[in-house]
């Protein structure tokens, strides 16, 4: 039975695998879709969420950390390649490579003590290698790059699989860094493949898709865009949205003079107000930043929140409902078709990717189209 007394967080599996399905159709011919499940599928449950993408014919799976991608060995079997996009640690490669994960290696001397190790091990082991193109975060400098293509013993005993790299800008599709990135990437897989010719190349995130067939190459990695968030911004969102988020109210109040509301007296309720104090607050992913500048939704339209988020709870405006739907009302929308992720993000100053991943473990989760 549905019980919704701490919050019901619906997530769409429908919606996710048509997201994945509408990217795959985007993709140049001979591009192949992969899908980044990191973050527990940005807070979405990685163990329910990777297998619906499986159903859909995904077979690339991109992690940040080992342990990921240990649970999602586990839950999808051997025949998939899991990337662990944030490299391996020192003394967990036997691990990594006994697991079948494929790790992101970013300098000389992790590929050197993956390929001695894997050796040792007698294990056949593939791994990836990522390139720094311009974002300056992780990645082979270009005089690194350099060294490994003139070592020709570690080039080829390292198994190489993938040469990667990521967009810093693709969400502004005229930044010129993109071409910039573009580039400097096609450069280095032409001279990668010159002596490894069987090598993967993957530039494209889920904005990098909407770039142009340039930039997808073998294999996209999309992942906000998987859950609904606009990989478009300023535009019409092309994806589905994927989540609703349902508040349970705990208390309606009417408010007889004009009172402060909540941590630091921030806002006053004007007289005859009346208030919904909801169970839910930033300990569940309710960013207090959207204290006075958020809202929810409930009868059809959007209540503002008023006063400051508190950790378990959130106080909406409810006067501009009417006596009936008042007493009708049992509780408030914080997430919904309306309501999305990305505009929840404005009210709070942040992206909608950090909404998603900030969604707590205290609600009720209900995974439609399982």
């Amino acid at each position: 039975m549905t019980d919704s007394r701490e919050g019901l967080l619906s997530i769409d599996l429908q919606a996710i695998g048509e997201n994945y399905l509408q990217l795959c159709g985007r993709l140049a011919s001979g591009s192949h879709c992969g899908a980044v499940v990191k973050a527990d599928a940005y807070g979405l449950g990685m163990t329910e969420v990777a297998p619906a993408l499986y159903r859909r014919g995904c077979r690339n799976f991109f992690v940040a950390t080992q342990a990921e991608g240990e649970r999602l060995r586990a839950a999808l079997g051997d025949d998939v390649n899991i990337v662990v996009l944030t490299g391996v640690r020192r003394g967990a490669e036997l691990d990594c490579a006994r697991a079948g994960l494929i790790p992101t290696l970013f300098t000389l001397q992790q590929l050197r003590n993956w390929v001695d190790i894997c050796a040792q091990a007698n294990i056949d082991a593939l791994c990836a290698v990522k390139v720094d193109s311009g974002m300056t975060r992780l990645g082979m400098t270009p005089e690194e790059f350099d060294q490994l293509l003139a070592n020709r013993e570690l080039l080829h005993a390292a198994n190489i699989w993938m040469l990667l790299s990521h967009l810093a800008c693709a969400d502004e599709p005229q930044h010129p860094q993109n071409r910039m990135q573009l580039e400097s990437f096609k450069r280095a897989g032409e001279r990668l493949r010159a002596q490894c010719p069987d090598v993967l190349l993957s530039l494209a995130n889920s904005s990098g898709i909407f770039l142009g067939e340039e930039f997808h190459f073998d294999i996209a990695r999309p992942g906000s865009a998987l859950y609904g968030i606009n990989p478009r911004p300023g535009s019409e969102n092309p994806m589905r949205a994927v989540v609703s988020l349902s508040l349970p109210i705990v208390q309606k109040r009417h408010v007889s003079r004009e009172q402060a509301v909540g941590y630091g007296a921030t806002q006053h309720a004007a007289a005859g107000s009346w208030l919904a104090v909801a169970r839910g607050g930033y300990a569940d992913g309710i960013l207090r930043a959207q204290g006075g500048r958020g809202c929810g939704w409930g009868c059809g339209r959007r209540l503002p929140i008023i006063g400051r988020v508190s950790m378990d709870s959130t106080t909406f405006d409810i006067s501009a409902l009417d006596d009936a739907e008042r007493d009708a009302l049992e509780s408030i929308e914080v997430l919904n078709d309306e309501l999305t992720v990305d505009e929840v993000g404005g009210y709070a100053g942040t992206i909608g990717y950090e909404i998603l991943t900030s969604l707590g473990h205290r609600y009720y989760r209900r995974y439609l189209g399982s």
